[in-house]
């Protein structure tokens, strides 16, 4: 599982070399999140943990009179945003824990957005009492996010292509990639930091791995550098590698379609209001 700290290094360096590859994986996610956040007028925008930026560069440049600051903890991924949002004078990049980020004068965001950034903190509680503090008043709050484990059969064929682990369960409301799959705790932990109007609607969509010609080499190099299989399969010894890899493969041929690998994928978009 990935931890909040690990964005500041090996993990968040890999990410910025990928970003290209993820923006791609998350396309429907993210146009789906575009139309939601788009759909009321807004001037001032928080992107909470912001990664290479593309949420932060589309709202930018959809409205130019409007300002964006994307915050995250990977000066990696920063430096990638930076890099493709240069020239857009409503834009910047600020590297900050958005549970600690400070509002300038005029800063108070109308609209707190984020893609798939929320799942990591520590004590989500008090990080989005915190958001919504520097926040406007009535601000809206839009984030994507995963559903629960067993929602998302990625997982699940990912999962069966590695050895069997003993160890135990991962805790599922613990940081991490699915952290805010259940809606009854998201919609709790919201309410108790201080949003209202709490409101989730189901996303399914596929989750490009890769494309063209070669799509499967494409999507099993993606798949060995960012996610789950990335880390269990490098932590394994030669011969259980090889065939983990091996099984990889074939996992992502049965999903190849139209040169295209796609897999099963399911998100929540959740809107809130800060109060008013």
């Amino acid at each position: 599982m990935t931890d909040q700290s690990e964005w500041t290094g090996r993990v968040g360096n890999a990410w910025a070399d990928e970003w290209q590859r993820t923006d791609r994986s998350f396309g429907p996610v993210t146009d789906r999140l575009l139309e939601v956040a788009q759909a009321k007028g807004f001037a001032q925008v928080l992107d909470v943990g912001c990664g290479a930026g593309e949420v932060s560069l589309a709202l930018a440049a959809g409205d130019p009179t409007a300002r964006v600051i994307g915050v995250d903890i990977s000066e990696d991924l920063l430096e990638a945003a930076r890099q493709r949002g240069a020239g857009q004078q409503n834009l910047r990049f600020e590297l900050v824990d958005a549970a600690r980020w400070t509002a300038g004068a005029g800063e108070q965001a109308d609209l707190v957005v984020s893609r798939h950034g929320v799942m990591f903190f520590g004590d989500p509680i008090a990080a989005f009492a915190h958001i919504a503090d520097q926040a406007a008043p009535s601000a809206r709050l839009v984030f994507s996010c995963f559903r629960e484990r067993t929602e998302n059969p990625w997982v699940r064929e990912i999962a069966a292509v590695l050895p069997p682990s003993d160890e135990p369960a991962p805790d599922p409301d613990a940081p991490g990639p699915f952290a805010f799959g259940r809606r009854a705790r998201v919609e709790d932990l919201l309410m108790k930091a201080g949003w209202q109007g709490v409101a989730f609607e189901p996303i399914d969509y596929r989750m490009i791995g890769g494309e063209g010609e070669q799509a499967v080499e494409d999507a099993l190099s993606y798949f060995l550098r960012i996610g789950p299989a990335a880390r269990a399969i490098g932590a394994l010894g030669e011969a259980e590698r090889d065939t983990a890899m091996a099984r990889l493969r074939a996992m992502l041929e049965r999903h190849c379609v139209d040169a295209q690998v796609a897999l099963p994928a399911a998100g929540w978009i959740v809107t809130a209001r800060a109060p008013g």
